[in-house]
């Protein structure tokens, strides 16, 4: 199965929101600029998460994206699914019952073994993003990269006080997602 780019991203601004200083919201610019991306295209894919309840939209000076609850409770299936949709990952067209050898419809009772297998696979992949949170993926990037995550920190902290002082000084740019 293929997880596209927009759910990497999703993720990963999850992960950053999760660990934004003090909670604050960060926006578009900021979380792009964060993952060297595009503003457009993050842009679109927050707001799925944002109509999904994973994240909030927040207005004003001091606007951006947060969290829409805590990281313990946001599963990565959530988000798989806020970006991709809820529908089945394999479609079975049934091409089985097609050309010379195909038999009539009423030989095809049981679903056919492929489709019966790859769904099988795919309910064993969607228990194991639903296991896993937000949260988790916190601390296992805790454990396992410290120094990225430190790095990550400092940037959130000095972008969160630039941001401050932009908006202190009235800089319209500030103003939201």
């Amino acid at each position: 199965m293929r997880i596209t780019q927009g759910v990497e991203w999703a993720l990963h601004c999850c992960h950053a929101l999760a660990e934004a200083p003090g909670g604050v919201a960060l926006t578009v610019q900021q979380l792009a600029e964060l993952h060297a991306g595009n503003p457009a295209y993050l842009a679109k894919h927050l707001q799925a998460l944002s109509r999904a309840g994973i994240v909030l939209s927040v207005l004003g000076p001091r606007g951006g994206y947060r969290l829409g609850r805590p990281p313990d409770q946001i599963r990565l299936l959530d988000v798989v699914e806020a970006i991709e949709g809820q529908g089945p990952v394999f479609l079975c067209t049934e091409i089985r019952q097609r050309g010379p050898a195909a038999l009539a419809p009423a030989s095809y009772r049981m679903p056919c073994a492929i489709a019966a297998a790859v769904g099988a696979a795919e309910q064993a992949w969607r228990r194991e993003l639903a296991s896993t949170t937000v949260a988790d993926i916190v601390a296992e990037s805790r454990r396992r990269a410290p120094e990225a995550i430190a790095a990550t920190a400092r940037w959130l902290e000095q972008s969160a006080q630039n941001r401050g002082r932009r908006s202190s000084g009235g800089d319209a740019g500030a103003t939201g997602p």
